[in-house]
């Protein structure tokens, strides 16, 4: 992990508009980058958190702003608002690729685009266009409705007549031209992305109302079976709390080391009691039970799962759940998996022992977890490298 990002603004131009960003540069060459795109109406000031913690793990990162992409002006790009179409964004992301690639310090073939709703839709055209450019792709609840809210006409929250289309649409925080619906009403989003054969992220909250999750499944229906990864994150809508991004920059630190999401576990608690009050120190004893329903296993926590919390005044310096899964491997041979999961040094690090053939390789792994609540429980993720 980089300590030491250094933080500088950087410029290029499509056609003869300047597109304007940030960079977050670590310490070294050679350095694997990646590129962040806002959502409609948004602006790179809502990346910059997350551009940092990607330069804390070593990747060089870029936040832009697109061309006429931003509400009420303040995009720092040039161009207007009714100017701006998918397909001009896309020409934007290609202009900030192609200004990354010639970057003497960055790795050519190390280049990763993550989009976040309209900007999720952007990367993943830009994507198929040159998959050759792009090692991997994150989607983070991209807005792949925009062709049937065209259709409906209903783009960005908006009301018009799609047989009598007007020169300018009102969607409020910002105008868009006609020609954004020209460019996408007759579009079929999960075609268009067909071309993109290396590895996908897709995480999407289940309560979104702006971009309905289904069609961040169809999306991975889309792409080459076992391509794509797509994480539901219960409860979560269009952007996400400070805990719901906590548990999916786990999520995307993990699919960038190559590791992948052996185990998923949804746990709804049942109760707690405090077991140990001494001063400013206290221990308390969640109680819980749930079921597994991953590709690798299917099963449910027995009896007597609890999570051992120790807080100091109010903060939790330490957990240590155990418990036990009973169900079927991915050989359909029946199995259980003890887990203690706890936290070391900042992070969930749980260990497995299993009587399963097929999944002994969990026995000895290296294993990181993350956490999701959700009403009334939450869904443990735990990471592994598998072949």
């Amino acid at each position: 992990m980089c300590s030491h990002v250094v933080e500088r603004d950087f410029s290029c131009k499509r056609d003869r508009l300047t597109i304007r960003g940030t960079e977050f540069l670590p310490k070294g060459n050679s350095l694997p980058a990646v590129i962040v795109s806002h959502g409609f109406g948004g602006n790179s000031n809502d990346l910059g958190e997350c551009c940092r913690t990607f330069a804390s793990w070593g990747y060089a990162s870029y936040s832009f702003d697109f061309c006429g992409g931003s509400a009420h002006g303040e995009g720092r790009s040039d161009g207007a608002s009714t100017d701006m179409t998918v397909l001009t964004e896309c020409e934007d992301l290609m202009a900030v690729m192609d200004y990354v690639k010639g970057l003497p310090y960055i790795d050519q073939n190390r280049l990763t685009l993550i989009g976040f709703s309209q900007g999720g839709f952007v990367s993943a055209l830009t994507a198929a266009q040159r998959a050759h450019e792009v090692e991997s792709l994150i989607l983070l609840y991209p807005a792949f409705c925009i062709p049937d809210d065209a259709r409906k006409g209903a783009l960005a929250s908006s009301s018009y007549d799609v047989e009598h289309v007007p020169e300018v649409i009102d969607c409020g925080r910002m105008s868009i031209s006609k020609s954004f619906h020209e460019t996408v009403v007759n579009m079929n989003p999960f075609e268009e992305i067909i071309p993109y054969n290396g590895p996908v992220l897709l995480i999407h909250g289940t309560a979104d109302e702006i971009v309905h999750y289904s069609y961040s499944i169809k999306a991975q229906e889309s792409y080459a079976p076992g391509q794509c990864h797509l994480q539901l994150v219960r409860g979560a809508g269009h952007q996400f709390t400070e805990k719901q991004t906590s548990s999916s920059m786990i999520s995307i630190q993990q699919f960038l080391l190559g590791r992948k999401e052996v185990l998923t576990i949804d746990v709804q608690i049942t109760g707690s009691e405090v077991r140990m009050e001494e001063g400013a120190g206290r221990q308390t004893a969640v109680y819980f039970t749930g079921e597994s329903e991953s590709p690798y296993f299917k099963g449910l926590i027995l009896p007597g799962a609890v999570d051992i919390q120790d807080h100091l005044e109010d903060k939790l310096v330490h957990v240590r759940a155990v418990y036990t899964l009973e169900g079927t491997d991915y050989h359909g041979e029946s199995c259980q998996l003890h887990i203690v999961n706890q936290s070391v040094n900042g992070a969930l690090k749980p260990t497995v022992n299993t009587d399963s053939r097929a999944l002994s390789f969990l026995n000895h792994a290296d294993l990181t977890a993350s956490l999701e609540g959700f009403q009334d429980g939450l869904t443990v993720r735990i990471f592994s490298n598998v072949e």
